[in-house]
């Protein structure tokens, strides 16, 4: 109990909180690194503004709700809710000045570029022309200008919209007044203008901004941009709703009025729309962040996608087509283990097996398990025209995919219209594991070819996200996706299981044996390592098996994109360990856990990453490799990482992250990961 308590201490951990923001600065240095190309850099300062949006929602909004139910207990660090947020907002503040600052260089960079956003004083005589005609045909038709008195309240704002706040002057009694309008955002938020050179484009709320006087009437005195974020964390009561699809809908729609966690206005040197603004939504001070430039720089999007820039963006890379799913892709995993490593290899293999086993006269039956699909899921097709076909198809489209609810739903009611069996999971449970089972009827007798990996069946998020799978028709690998199957679909317990191990069932157990198991072989004098890359490190239980394996001797090395509350490098707790990150032009997404054992070297691939949520509270599969030539790829990819000099950053004792500085040879872990994937390509 007494060593228990001398690991189970605050000063061992970091916040989570604050953990995720020095990742979410690390998306944002990309932005920053003049080695990316310019639109590239673009895109990373719009990811880390939307990263930023969700984390207020989900992350903020949470710790906001604990402070009015009076929650006051302190985390694995050490701090309660109010000191987090004090903390957080503290340290946001820097980000988007650093944001900001971003955005006014690569602004700069653009214009030379030819790619510009004008405002009305840059744009000569023919594009105010255009401008102009663009309000009065199209904007002003749309917009609603809605002043605030007695008998018209403040309007109920949807969470994220962006408004303009207006301070009038009445032309009888010269009373001042305000009023507010929303930028519609059903209209594209860059509008793009003629020029000579290169692409020109307007932002929809200065056209707005320049047309306030003859859309209201009165005179301008002040304008300002303003949005508000909201709490949009959802809290199901699952046990007492008849129907989840429904109970989930209606508390999509409580999403979108949720209360006010951050107020986002542009800065100006007149304070009346911001005394205003804080007493509407009841907010203090510390929660509002006056902008210098553009609210919203998601709009940075719109500009990647420009046409005509390829050479402002990475160079495109193409997929690798396995060779052997070429012609009869049965035959090749009967034959073999097959490794995908997406994005380097391509989605459609495992596309290609769904729309393969839907037309398959030998195909009996197809079970599959859904968190993220993409808009017009090829996936979602082939599974229905597999049920059209007559065959048994049972799907799992999980309800409760946080902001991909609304998608989920709608596919969750065509696969019903095709004839699937559709069920949404165990109560209580998300189902995060990445599952396909496929039964067919051979000549002796049925067959089961399964997919195990760590990434969404996503065809779009696929092409940028790094994720791996197997494709397997080995017996025990198909009795326990059946297992798996069998339990999200009736009572059934998921026991005797050889290959795939479960969560919340036996996961955490399994887990802790191994790192107990290297501990243990470290203590006797052998030699010991653990190699783990994941996106988030949280779970204190493995943290502090993690400390006492370190204290044995083992060597630990831990690869963690995100979130890490482990503290690397402390003397006398976790000297053996070092923690790295990499973020490049991949969202670097694989789990994949590796033990020495005594140098038989077990290797496992999972959906799971090491947190409380994953572990206990969602239905997840961890997956051993068994096949010798899958096991040295996976092995040959973690040295990559393991040797990246380019996009890496090593966790520091104090929280804070240092950029890799390579010595001699440059090694891009993603580049090479490319070759690598040629090189086993020829060798299946």
């Amino acid at each position: 109990m007494n060593e228990l308590h001398a690991y189970d201490n605050y000063k061992n951990f970091f916040n989570r909180e604050l953990s995720w923001l020095e990742f979410n600065q690390r998306v944002l240095d990309e932005a920053k690194d003049n080695t990316n190309p310019l639109l590239e850099r673009l895109k990373f300062l719009a990811i880390s503004s939307s990263n930023l949006d969700e984390f207020f929602m989900v992350r903020v909004g949470s710790l906001y709700s604990q402070i009015q139910a009076g929650f006051d207990e302190r985390e694995v660090s050490g701090l309660t809710p109010g000191e987090q947020i004090e903390k957080i907002l503290e340290k946001v503040r820097m980000m988007v000045k650093d944001q900001y600052i971003t955005y006014e260089h690569l602004y700069d960079r653009l214009g030379v570029k030819n790619l510009r956003i004008l405002n009305y004083n840059m744009m000569n005589e023919e594009q105010l022309k255009f401008v102009n005609e663009y309000y009065k045909n199209i904007l002003y038709p749309v917009l609603t200008p809605m002043v605030i008195d007695s008998g018209r309240p403040f309007p109920l704002l949807l969470n994220k919209t962006l408004n303009i706040g207006v301070i009038l002057q009445s032309n009888k009694s010269g009373q001042e007044v305000f009023a507010t309008i929303q930028v519609p955002s059903v209209l594209d938020r860059l509008v793009p203008i003629p020029g000579e050179n290169g692409e020109n484009f307007i932002l929809l709320e200065d056209v707005i901004k320049n047309h306030l006087s003859e859309l209201f009437g009165f005179k301008v005195l002040t304008t300002a941009c303003y949005r508000v974020t909201k709490n949009a964390d959802l809290s199901l009561n699952e046990e007492g709703a008849e129907d989840l699809l429904e109970t989930i809908e209606e508390s999509l729609k409580q999403r979108r009025w949720g209360v006010e966690v951050r107020l986002e206005i542009e800065q100006s040197n007149d304070n009346r729309i911001i005394n205003i603004l804080e007493q509407e939504f009841e907010i203090s001070e510390n929660q509002i962040f006056e902008i210098k430039g553009p609210i919203d720089l998601t709009f940075c999007n719109k500009l990647y996608n420009v046409k005509g820039y390829s050479e402002l963006k990475f160079e495109q890379v193409k997929s690798l087509a396995i060779k052997e799913l070429q012609e009869d892709i049965f035959q090749a995993i009967s034959k073999n283990d097959i490794f995908l490593h997406h994005p380097y290899e391509s989605f459609s293999s495992v596309v290609k097996l769904v729309e393969t086993a839907a037309k398959d006269e030998k195909v009996l039956a197809i079970k599959q398990t859904l968190y993220r699909v993409s808009g017009n899921s090829p996936i979602i097709a082939a599974l229905s025209k597999a049920a059209e076909n007559g065959k048994q198809v049972t799907v799992l489209v999980e309800l409760k995919a946080r902001f991909d609810e609304e998608n989920n739903i709608h596919w969750a009611r065509q696969l019903e219209k095709a004839g699937c069996h559709v069920i949404y999971g165990v109560i209580g449970l998300k189902t995060h594991s990445k599952i396909l089972l496929i039964v067919r009827q051979e000549k002796k007798g049925i067959k089961r070819y399964v997919h195990l990996g760590t990434g969404n069946y996503n065809d779009v998020t696929a092409k940028f996200y790094t994720d791996i799978g197997i494709l397997t028709s080995k017996p025990e690998y198909g009795e326990d996706a059946t297992v798996i199957f069998n339990m999200l679909s009736g009572y059934f317990k998921p026991e005797n299981m050889s290959k795939i191990t479960i969560a919340p069932y036996r996961l955490r157990k399994k887990l802790e044996h191994l790192i107990e198991r290297e501990t243990e072989y470290a203590k006797s004098g052998k030699k010991a390592k653990i190699i783990a890359k994941m996106n988030s490190l949280v779970d204190k239980k493995l943290m502090i098996a993690l400390y006492k394996a370190s204290q044995a001797g083992v060597k630990v090395q831990l690869i963690v994109r995100g979130i890490c509350c482990l503290k690397p490098g402390i003397k006398g707790l976790s000297e053996n360990i070092t923690v790295k990150s990499i973020v490049g032009r991949y969202l670097e997404h694989s789990r994949i856990y590796y033990f020495h054992n005594e140098g038989k070297e077990d290797i496992y691939i999972s959906s799971a990453d090491w947190m409380y949520r994953n572990l206990d509270k969602r239905v997840e599969t961890m997956t051993i490799i068994e096949d010798s030539m899958i096991k040295r790829e996976l092995k040959e990819m973690l040295e990559l990482y393991l040797k990246d000099n380019v996009k890496s950053r090593i966790l520091n004792t104090d929280g804070s992250y240092s950029k890799v500085v390579a010595q001699d040879k440059i090694i891009n872990a993603q580049e090479e990961m490319m070759e690598l994937c040629k090189k086993y390509n020829k060798k299946k």
